[in-house]
């Protein structure tokens, strides 16, 4: 009986040691992974500053034109920091960016139409941009403001009109195809060109609900929240995509 229970005990206590271990082992990884994290975010913050004194040569010479139409994906309560968007504006027009779509989910930052446009005062929204005014027109800045009801307002519009044409005569129903929708999209007039590059700002790594019909080849990247907002991350970013190769296939 007192074999037993000194068994016992020694089988106890190397449970205990062993859970000490383990729990010592969780904090090292957790300490370890910590460092590195705050060594990364220190290297990037470092490098962006470098970016933007113009010290580092390869960003110099930037190919801006390559980013004929652009998209900022803001969260919605970070939309609410319209000074911040209207600086990330202006950054993009230094840049050379000239073509901007701006979209949030709850479509506050159509709300806030008015102040930026004012704040910008070169700036012109994309539905009256005339064919007189090209996208790569360097004097103004077209502005495109988007959000979630958007997208599913002209997704039932363009149901409605295939509806209308495919189903209600006697013609022939056919298959539709993603072709069918992008058409119809086109007939309604829904949005503005296909974005070459997408730009989250926020704390989810996703598009949230920007139209999927729209980035079908569009790069995206996350940028982090837009009160860490920098003028050298967007000129990392911009170049990064300019130096990218894309295949679209046949």
């Amino acid at each position: 009986m007192d074999l037993e229970d000194e068994m016992q005990k020694v089988f106890c206590w190397i449970a205990q040691i062993g859970n000490l271990w383990f729990r010592l082992l969780w904090h090292i990884l957790h300490l370890i992974l910590s460092l590195w994290y705050f060594a990364v975010c220190i290297a990037h913050a470092f490098e962006n500053s470098l970016i933007s004194c113009g010290l580092l040569k390869r960003y110099k010479v930037l190919n801006s034109g390559r980013v004929q139409y652009l998209a900022l994906v803001v969260d919605s309560e970070e939309a609410r920091q319209t000074s911040k968007v209207i600086e990330l504006l202006q950054c993009l027009a230094a840049i050379g960016v000239k073509n901007v779509c701006l979209y949030d989910t709850e479509g506050v930052l159509k709300k806030s139409k008015k102040a930026i446009l004012e704040r910008l005062g070169n700036a012109k929204l994309f539905e009256e941009a005339t064919k007189n005014v090209p996208l790569l027109d360097k004097k103004h800045v077209t502005l495109e403001f988007a959000s979630f009801s958007d997208g599913k307002e002209a997704v039932a519009k363009a149901a409605n009109l295939l509806f209308a044409k495919y189903y209600l005569g006697d013609q022939e129903q056919p298959i539709f195809t993603e072709s069918h929708l992008a058409e119809a999209l086109r007939a309604i007039g829904s949005g503005g060109p296909d974005p070459d590059l997408l730009l989250v700002y926020g704390h989810t790594r996703c598009h949230m609900g920007f139209p999927a019909w729209r980035i079908r080849y569009t790069e995206i990247v996350y940028m982090g929240p837009l009160k860490s907002m920098k003028y050298g991350s967007l000129i990392k970013a911009i170049h990064k995509f300019t130096m990218v190769r894309q295949n679209y296939g046949k």
